[in-house]
């Protein structure tokens, strides 16, 4: 047995991946099932908006991707209503059409071969936040995940539909995985769906906690370095994996019939 008691903190550290890697489960869903159990997860979490937001999520066919259909709220999507659109919109798998804000998502994913999934809501606490053109403020270690990777836009776009929209959003989101757009919502752009529905929760968690926060006094930073240490421990794909089926197993409980 090994004495953890004789071993630094970078090897503690790795000691604890090798064994989240090694025991901790990918889990078995689809594609289509984690994007649908990502619209209910963030639908329980208060980012609902009525039709607002969109979420899609690359397929293995080049210029495709999976999202959900306009007319139905997060809290019905299921497997088998997404549809498969090219970057277009045109629909090439399911019945109706894909939410024409869409076409930023386009954008994203052309200047972006990492990211595979991409969150786009107004949930309550980050619009209201986004009211006061001030930046996300990650000062507390459960919110480290997306300590350093948040972008803040200076202007608010307006309804993202046309290609100058897609342009600006793309550039506004530089190389980050997060982004705050003023008089509007949040942006997730991710490398999986699974790290794409954590960092959503805990970007309205943040924002959340920033604006109470605000409301007592003045936010102190934290550390840098150890801002970059929590959000490298927090943000494995196999604890973002082991999150996601926490957040599922949950959901399903309420929401059995979105697989």
């Amino acid at each position: 047995m090994t004495n953890t008691f004789d071993m630094n903190k970078a090897q503690l550290i790795q000691r604890s991946n090798e064994q989240m890697d090694g025991l901790l489960d990918d889990g078995e869903y689809t594609l289509e099932q984690k994007l649908a159990l990502t619209c209910r997860i963030l639908f329980d979490n208060g980012h609902d908006s009525g039709l607002a937001g969109q979420i899609t999520a690359r397929t293995p066919t080049p210029n495709t991707y999976f999202t959900q259909r306009l007319g139905l709220g997060f809290d019905e999507a299921r497997a088998d209503n997404l549809l498969l659109v090219d970057e277009n919109l045109n629909v090439l798998r399911g019945t109706g059409m894909a939410n024409p804000a869409n076409r930023f998502h386009s954008w994203v994913y052309r200047a972006r071969p990492d990211v595979q999934c991409i969150i786009h809501t107004h949930a309550v606490h980050t619009a209201a936040l986004s009211m006061l053109e001030v930046s996300l403020d990650v000062s507390h270690m459960d919110n480290c995940v997306l300590y350093d990777d948040v972008a803040f836009a200076r202007s608010w776009p307006g309804v993202p539909v046309g290609n100058e929209e897609g342009e600006f959003i793309t550039q506004a989101l530089g190389d980050k995985h997060a982004l705050l757009l003023p008089h509007h919502g949040m942006l997730i752009a991710a490398r999986s769906v699974e790290e794409a529905c954590v960092l959503a929760l805990a970007f309205e968690r943040t924002a959340r906690m920033q604006l109470l926060a605000m409301s007592a006094g003045e936010i102190q930073p934290i550390d840098p370095t150890l801002g970059r240490e929590a959000r490298d421990w927090i943000r494995r794909p196999k604890r973002n994996s082991a999150a996601f089926a926490y957040y599922a197993r949950r959901t399903l409980r309420q929401h059995p019939d979105c697989l």
